[in-house]
Parts: structure tokens; sequence; C-alpha cells
């Protein structure tokens, strides 16, 4: 008769093993969408895109500004509460491009410079208060709040003191961005440095719309003089 072969008697995991395998994953989850619009009125979406595009376009061929527009921003690593989604952020020493939220720590810890509120209706003094909080906070050193209902811009700069409200926003100069707010009736105007406007999406299309009508009535033009020059007997491409 053989030998029996007894099975080797199971191996009670040791503490530290146990706590391994129960020790839950610490990885945070930075949501890219807060669960709010964009915007809550065709009002406030068209100033903010007009924001958006102007200073986007301003700095297009600069590698060193990032422009973005109701992008969550997280400024504290491990906390996925304390974070902030202006309607426009423009961050300087960092390239442009795709991003799913704008995550500070990864950024070299650079926070937005600069950054933009439009009002709605629904938003509350309360809420607009703790935003004015939070961007004092983490590092924002200008912040630019217009309400196209009431015709209203505030502005605020960075001082030693913190954020400190601009006395009169009728000319101001932005240091960061060069740009000039203005308001017309009660209507925001913002300026570039060479004096050029910023324009609406209509407003571009409908200059876009002028110059291709114009090029087209300068080719007519330009086909109907060489057919009088074929018929005098001139080639028109010796003249």
């Amino acid at each position: 008769m053989g030998t029996a072969i007894m099975a080797p008697a199971p191996v009670a995991p040791t503490m530290s093993s146990a706590i391994q395998m129960e020790k839950p994953s610490t990885e945070i989850y930075y949501p890219e969408r807060d669960g709010k619009p964009m915007a809550d009125n065709t009002r406030q979406f068209r100033y903010i895109v007009t924001i958006h595009n102007g200073i986007a376009d301003l700095f297009a061929n600069d590698p060193n500004v990032f422009v973005a527009g109701d992008l969550l921003w997280y400024p504290v690593e491990g906390s996925n509460t304390i974070r902030a989604a202006p309607d426009v952020m423009v961050v300087f020493g960092r390239p442009p491009g795709d991003r799913g939220s704008y995550l500070q720590w990864r950024e070299e810890n650079i926070p937005p410079q600069v950054v933009f509120e439009v009002l709605s209706p629904a938003n509350t003094f309360a809420e607009m208060h703790n935003k004015l909080r939070f961007y004092e906070r983490y590092g924002v050193e200008e912040y630019y709040l217009y309400d196209p209902d009431n015709g209203e811009l505030s502005g605020w700069l960075r001082t030693d003191r913190g954020l400190e409200e601009i006395p009169n926003m009728e000319g101001w100069v932005s240091p960061r961005l060069g740009i000039r707010f203005a308001l017309e009736g009660r209507e925001l105007v913002l300026f570039r440095p060479d004096g050029s406007r910023f324009e609406s999406y209509s407003e571009v299309r409908a200059q876009l719309n002028q110059e291709r009508q114009r090029a087209e009535e300068e080719r007519q033009r330009a086909e109907r003089l060489a057919a009088r020059l074929r018929a005098l007997g001139v080639d028109p491409e010796t003249v």
C-alpha cells in the first residue's frame, strides 16, 4: 500500500497581507462636468462666447496662453469638491489645447490669472460673493463680472491685500490681457490693443459675407473688362 499524500493545510493570510487586500483605492475622481448649464439664456451665452473667442483669437499665436470657457478648475490636489468653473478663464504660462478639466497641480501649479463671469438671473449675491472669495484665495489676479440685464460691469485686481475692486471700469485696460473695457449704453464692449473691437459670431459672419460679396463683384468686373478687351482685339493677359 502506497504512502498517502496529504494536501498542505491552507495558510492564513498575515495581518499585513489582509490589510493590503482590504485597503480601498485612494485614487480620486475629478468630474469634468458639474451638472450646470454653460448659460441660462441666449444673451448670457452670446457674451460668454464673444469674450472667449475674442481672447482666444488675441493669443492664437502664443504657445504659452491657455483660454477656456466653462471648464472646471481644481486648485487643490486631493480634493474634488474645491472647484470652480469660470465662464472664461485665461492662464499665462500654460500651452493651449484640449482638457477635460484644469487640474492645477498638473499644470505646474499655475492658477488662472484672469477670469470672467457673466451673470444670469439665476445667480445669487451669496453665490457671486463666494466666487469672489474663491478667486481671491486661489490666486486669480484679475476678475471681471458683467451683468447684461442691468448693464453693470465690475472688476477686481490683486494687490498685496488680495482682490480689490477697481473703482471705475469705463476705459479700464487689463494689465494681463491689454484689452480695454467699455459700456455702450448697457452693452459690454471689449477692444483689442490695436483698437478693434471684439465681435460676436453673427458680426464675424456678416463681415465674412460682405468680403465674399465684394470679392465676387470684383471677379465679375474683371471678367467684363477682359471681355471688352478681347472684343477690341487685345489679349487681356498682355495688358
